[in-house]
């Protein structure tokens, strides 16, 4: 596994074609974990996380998304079933 350097990242983004200047490019975290449960006050808190407490996994990672070249596109119906239903 190659060493993370601001180099590379740099390398690696002209190598992909994305144009810092103008593409919206955001920074998201993964195997997180977020407690959706209201936990009464005298619970552990080691194993009761309050509602809203983050905890980040051991093997969290971080995603570089360009949303700019993530075009959003609605599926479309199956020509092939709409034409077996007309007949």
């Amino acid at each position: 596994m190659a060493t993370l350097t601001q180099e590379s990242l740099w390398e690696l983004i002209h190598t992909l074609g994305w144009d810092v200047s103008r593409d919206e490019i955001v920074l998201e975290v993964g195997g997180v974990a977020t407690s959706g449960i209201k936990q009464p006050p005298d619970a552990n808190p080691k194993w009761a996380k309050q509602i809203g407490t983050t905890t980040y996994q051991k093997d969290a990672f971080i995603v570089i998304k360009n949303v700019s070249r993530s075009p959003f596109e609605p599926s479309k119906p199956n020509e092939q079933i709409d034409d077996d239903k007309s007949t």
